[in-house]
């Protein structure tokens, strides 16, 4: 009955349906299938999402919103340009810069993804920077924003796994400072085979001035992981904390919002919270019905079967998750892959908080890996290139991050765990 299911599930996939309706709509039909009640797919669809945590989630989602629409990112970036500006292909390192410090305030790859790409691009063209690498750089620097924490994906990981969102967000920060080095090492190559230009010279005083101009959103991270890691609240409290800070900074000190932008900003939210809530609850009985049909158990046994090296089993496990975020947006692939992995991975003496940082990475990559690749399609709209370009530029900025990807799995003191 598994085969059907995950046969129906495609089906649904190559017809256009969307992933939360594919997902309950081929459990729906697999469980009637076997006469199981429909009042357990309700029940199982509000158990899912009846979790305090997940409060965090819409409350994250706003605080980058309301951060992006506001003039933050041009504040970071002139920042990041004032770090980097001066060395050869000094954009380039601004994007990699400017995409780690909005990271740390949006928890998301696509929020990033827009608000540095918005701010750098036309800048870009004009220094004569090759648009489709600058374009796809950008995109790439965009996955960073679900490793450093805030990240909404962790936050999703560790509802289902039952795991501490304050170790997750603690561990995250090294692997996402990884990414956005290796990235940063890559433009330099790249700049110094194209012959980019040098941009703003380095002046300790320009930097001291972007820095108090930028402070306001640099205070963003601190205030919330300062205020989790210390205890004065809760990473759900910290994300109702980000609201409130960010209303205040874009309302009272910048001044860039209005309250119809609000407003307006409000209602996306919330449709981006609901799409995640529902991909959430149909995936939950997803995951209890593979459950109750012992699937995570045979999987496990299956590839342990393969081979008996951990090592092995982890490169299987790190392909198995690229190759879904390949075809599965990022919130849905960790739903349905973590119930089934999460097991084999801690029969290996894998730590789960470990495990969380690597399937948050992997699926990561996926949001610069088409088809499923929200981060190209941010950055072609945003650069107004064809996404053909933009995918052709992106392969060594992927190359790179599979690589720390990889540092991660095998060096496991870079996600904070000394396990072996």
């Amino acid at each position: 009955m598994t085969g059907v299911l995950f046969l129906l599930f495609l089906v649904f996939m190559l017809l256009g349906v969307p992933i939360a309706l594919a997902i309950g709509a081929s459990t729906l039909l697999a469980l009637n299938a076997q006469g199981v009640p429909l009042m357990v797919v309700t029940q199982q669809m509000f158990q899912g999402i009846n979790s305090f945590a997940l409060v965090a989630v819409p409350m994250f989602i706003l605080a980058g919103d309301l951060m992006a629409q506001g003039k933050v990112s041009e504040k970071l970036v002139d920042f990041a340009d004032a770090l980097f500006g001066f060395l050869k292909g000094g954009l380039s390192l601004v994007s990699v810069g400017a995409g780690m410090f909005f990271a740390a305030i949006s928890g998301s790859g696509a929020a990033t993804t827009a608000a540095v790409g918005s701010s750098l691009v036309p800048e870009l063209r004009k220094k004569g920077y090759d648009p489709a690498s600058a374009a796809s750089l950008i995109a790439a620097s965009g996955t960073i924003g679900v490793v450093i924490p805030p990240s909404v994906p962790m936050i999703i990981y560790a509802v289902i796994a039952q795991q501490s969102v304050s170790k997750l967000f603690l561990s995250g920060i090294v692997p996402g400072i990884a990414m956005g080095l290796g990235l940063g090492a890559i433009a330099i190559v790249q700049a110094y085979r194209r012959n980019y230009p040098r941009g703003t010279e380095l002046s300790l005083a320009t930097i001291w001035r972007t820095f108090l101009s930028a402070s306001w959103g640099l205070m963003t991270p601190v205030i919330i992981l300062g205020g989790i890691f210390s205890g004065i609240f809760t990473p759900s409290e910290a994300a109702v904390v980000a609201v409130n800070y960010a209303l205040l900074v874009s309302l009272f000190v910048y001044r860039d919002l209005s309250l119809a932008d609000v407003y307006r900003i409000l209602i996306r939210s919330a449709i981006t919270t609901s799409v995640i809530m529902l991909v959430i609850a149909t995936s939950a009985v997803l995951s209890w019905t593979l459950s109750s049909w012992q699937v995570p158990g045979a999987i496990a046994s299956a590839v342990l079967s393969l081979s008996t090296d951990p090592l092995v089993i982890m490169l299987l496990v790190v392909a198995v998750i690229l190759l879904t975020g390949v075809f599965i947006e990022t919130a849905s692939a960790l739903i349905i892959l973590t119930p089934v992995l999460l097991p084999l991975v801690t029969q290996l003496g894998i730590d789960p908080i470990h495990f969380g940082i690597i399937i948050v990475m992997g699926l990561a990559i996926g949001m610069i890996t088409p088809p499923v690749a929200i981060n190209l399609y941010v950055a072609s709209s945003v650069t107004q290139l064809p996404l053909e370009r933009i995918t052709r530029a992106i392969l060594p900025y992927l190359v790179g991050l599979i690589t720390v990807l990889l540092l991660v799995v095998y060096v496991p003191i870079l996600a904070g765990w000394s396990g072996a």
